[in-house]
């Protein structure tokens, strides 16, 4: 019996239009590929990310494509079978090989597999692969008008996505350009064998001691070879194996383990699990997976206190508040994200000190290198099934494909350590809500659903679950996102999308600590992004005649309904600004943004309170990334240039920060008077601790005039050694705004108030927060004369100071190979902040940039 051999089918590939009668085929720019990477190399379209170019590119996704290559027929001998792979064909797709159609797919989703061992030519003839591709657009309104019956309706994009299973994005989002892909989008491979391993799984059991972990290992296997060899390795050091007969499993035990932990709460580990397939010991196929043994699970459990139940995630016994963020496709064209650009991407989201990343519900099940790098750098996923913002049908040939969808990528996923959690939709719920669509919770009737006008309860609520529950029963199953209460909205149970800032009521960001749930699984404020990426997307740069910020050009590129009025509210509550130069403007608009986000941050994270007193677990910013170069919600834009937020999220994630904030009490000398009050304002300060020990620090509380920098106040306020116990925080003190010298017209409007948590062995500053009297906008800002920010002779720091309080420093370079490990500091005197760079020269020049230089 010979081993699996696998040739992989990515040469001499060429594209035409189907539809036109003078197209000729041409050859492809890369493989795997899409249309429009093909259309772009041989310069037939527009950049689309460029201008409006958009516009003029819609016509690609509403014609038929076709693929082709010719490839060599590989030696087939005795009972051996050629199949043909198929990892991804994007997305209504009909393949034919040697004249004879051999397949015909309707789901991006799936991979498929066809046997051809009859329809190959004979060894060494050449065969002849034909892939044509309809649009998915046409196709999805014809489907949509094949079931009238159905109550269509959706946000984003239009409905015939929802009759689609393809990325939802692709019909365009509002933060996304609409681009109707179709090609072939993951690899083909062309696999000969007599018998092959068709699946490796292993389950984890990490004994709740921490102790020991069970893994039971199993692989499915296809055709007659006679026994699987099952090793686990460590660094490539052997740790355990077991030879079983074909198609079997094994059980292993593994004491003290080296378990997988969460960034900054240990480290990552991954054995190597392999399974060979065996026979008369010669090798004849095998296969490995990198596995990660942890303990997971999500607890909801009673609160102290305060009705519902909690909702975070505690791994390895370890309860770890998700600060994090959500996660789109990081660019149109999926088959052009490269594995480096995941890892990339995943990297900043650990070095931003965030522990969670959500994959969206109306993008991809993502690559593997995505999970890899996850798995790597301890960044925990929730991962969404593929529905979002809609109302989608359930006919039975297309619950049937979503189950099959379902299982093969669950199968392809389990392995990843990071998926603590999958979430059966993104908003679908959310949707029903606010369409009054029948959603009765009390009723269990699994098959009722389905005669409902919401009947894709059923696949959210049974197949999902049914398939989970199967092959993947250790991690959890929660039916969407958000979902858990009375209603989509319920603070109190489960998650919640915190849109009322920005959507919704348009609340003030400063009353983020109303605005919080059990878990915030989105919530965001949108902010301009580099001015750089802004040049990148005008077709004329620096020198294009819309280079400004109301231009139709940088309007096209955001597309979320009433930017123009959202962003010019929180604009104009917040701070002072103006529309020019542009680039003074984007500053704002990422003060803006950061200032909303550390809010929220700080505030909810006040509520990790510590055992049995986690009233909010988690909050996830939407979003981290782009898929284009876009003003959107990203906290990183699409060339990863990380907004101010960034870099404002980091330090509230921080292992240890410092909270305040500031509250207005009135005192009213009788009911009726509208004139003998006494207004008290106070501030509120806490310590968030969340590393794994106790820790025993001094709080100094210092406050300075905003309009003169005179210092007016420095105490250390606790008189005792202040501990802040692990992993919560907790309550410091609360006052009033020190006013020494109101009688010289220094009072809490004017007043600047610091806090530092300090070491009490010695002396070295921990944690620092500066908070300001809001809105910023009232504030007589003064304008430094001696802002200094300084490379240190080392070229590794950024050292700034000034004589006067300066609010939202940011330092820049012209040069896009200079990173900051910090941005975005406030200033007080008597202080200098350093900030890491990395990337610097002797002739590096460090510019600034501030609230007041306008």
């Amino acid at each position: 019996m010979a081993p699996r051999t696998v040739i992989p089918i990515d040469e001499n590939w060429e594209f035409k239009q189907a539809d036109k009668e003078d197209s000729k085929y041409l050859p492809v720019a890369q493989f795997p590929t899409n249309v429009h990477l093909d259309l772009l190399a041989h310069k037939l379209i527009p950049d689309p990310y460029i201008g409006k170019n958009e516009l003029d590119v819609q016509w690609v996704g509403e014609a038929v494509w076709v693929y082709r290559t010719k490839f060599t027929s590989p030696i087939v001998e005795g009972a051996a079978k050629a199949v043909l792979a198929f990892d991804g064909l994007d997305t209504f797709a009909t393949v034919v090989l040697n004249g004879r159609t051999i397949l015909e797919t309707e789901n991006m989703f799936i991979p498929e597999r066809v046997d051809v061992t009859d329809d190959l030519k004979k060894d060494g003839g050449e065969n002849e692969l034909v892939i044509t591709f309809d649009s998915a657009y046409l196709r999805g309104w014809k489907l949509v008008e094949k079931h009238p019956n159905h109550k269509w309706g959706c946000w984003n994009g239009d409905n015939s996505r929802l009759a689609v299973r393809k990325s939802q994005y692709h019909w365009g989002w509002d933060w996304g350009p609409s681009l109707l892909t179709c090609g072939p989008w993951r690899p083909i491979n062309l696999e000969v064998y007599e018998s092959r391993i068709t699946d490796l799984w292993v389950d984890i059991d990490v004994d709740k001691s921490l102790k020991f972990a069970t893994i039971a290992a199993h692989a499915s296997t296809e055709g007659k070879a006679s026994g699987i060899w099952f090793d686990i390795s460590l660094n490539g050091t052997p740790v355990v194996s077991q030879a079983v007969a074909s198609g079997g499993s094994a059980t292993f035990t593994i004491d003290n383990p080296k378990l997988w932990f969460p960034v900054r709460y240990g480290k990552q580990p991954l054995y190597t699990v392999t399974a060979t397939l065996d026979e008369d010991g010669k090798i004849i196929d095998s296969v490995s997976k990198k596995i990660g043994l942890r303990r997971a699970e999500l607890v909801q459990r009673p609160l102290k206190g305060e009705p519902g139940t909690s909702f975070f995630f505690e791994v390895n016994g370890i309860p770890i508040f998700c600060g994090g963020s959500d996660w789109i496709p990081a660019d149109n064209f999926l088959p052009r994200i490269s594995k480096e650009r995941y890892y990339d991407w995943v990297k900043l989201v650990a070095d931003g000190n965030q522990f969670m990343i959500r994959v969206w519900g109306g993008g991809i099940y993502e690559e593997q290198a995505f999970y890899d790098a996850c798995d790597e750098l301890g960044i925990l996923v929730w991962q969404d099934f593929m529905f979002g913002c809609g109302n989608y049908p359930a006919w039975p040939s297309l619950l049937d494909s979503i189950k099959r969808e379902a299982e093969e990528n669950v199968k392809l996923l389990r392995h990843h350590p990071s998926i603590v959690i999958y979430a059966g939709n993104n908003e679908d719920y959310q949707y029903a809500e606010s369409v009054n669509l029948t959603w009765d919770q009390s009723n269990k009737d699994a098959e009722s659903w389905l005669k409902t006008d919401f009947p894709a309860r059923y696949i959210y609520e049974k197949i999902l679950p049914d398939v989970c529950r199967e092959l993947t029963p250790s991690v959890h199953y929660h039916p969407g996102s958000p979902w858990g209460g009375v209603d989509t909205h319920d603070p109190t149970v489960g998650d919640i999308h915190q849109w009322n800032v920005w959507h919704g009521t348009q609340e003030k960001y400063q009353n983020f600590d109303k605005l919080v749930g059990r878990f915030v699984s989105e919530f965001g404020m949108e902010a301009f992004p580099s001015v750089k990426t802004i040049d990148a997307f005008l077709p004329l740069g620096k020198d294009d005649p819309d280079r400004y910020p109301q231009s139709s050009t940088i309007d096209f590129h955001n597309k979320a309904d009433g930017h123009e009025r959202r962003i010019a509210l929180y604009l104009v509550e917040n701070m002072r600004y103006a529309p020019d130069p542009l680039e003074q403007f984007v500053y704002s608009t990422q003060l803006m943004q950061a200032e909303c986000l550390a809010s929220a941050y700080r505030l909810w994270k006040r509520q990790w309170k510590g055992p049995g007193r986690e009233y909010c677990g988690g909050a996830l910013v939407w979003q981290i990334n782009d898929c284009w170069p876009v003003t959107s919600w990203a906290i990183c834009d699409y060339y990863l240039r990380p907004k101010h937020a960034y870099f404002t999220v980091k330090r509230e994630m921080a292992p240890l920060s410092v909270g305040m904030t500031r509250r207005e009490h009135k005192y009213p000398k009788n009911k009726y008077t509208r004139v003998d009050i006494d207004t008290r304002i106070q501030i509120e300060i806490w310590g968030s601790n969340l590393t794994l020990e106790d820790i025993t620090v001094d709080c100094v509380v210092k406050a300075w005039d905003v309009e003169t920098g005179r210092e007016t106040y420095s105490e250390t306020v606790n008189k005792e050694p202040l501990v802040l116990p692990r992993n919560q925080s907790t309550e410091i003190i609360a006052f009033d705004v020190p006013e020494p010298k109101k009688n010289e017209g220094i009072d809490a409007s004017r007043t600047v108030v610091a806090a530092y948590l300090v070491s009490r062995d010695d002396d070295r500053q921990l944690a620092r927060y500066v908070n300001w009297p809001e809105p910023l906008k009232y504030l007589h800002l003064a304008k430094p004369t001696q802002l200094r920010a300084e490379l240190s002779d080392d070229l590794t720091t950024v050292n700034i100071s000034a004589e006067v309080p300066v609010k939202g420093v940011a330092v820049e370079s012209e040069d896009d190979d200079i990173r900051f490990e910090d941005n975005l500091v406030d200033i007080v005197p008597g202080e200098v902040v350093n900030i890491k760079v990395r990337g610097a020269k002797k002739d590096t020049v460090i510019t600034t940039r501030y609230l007041s230089m306008i």
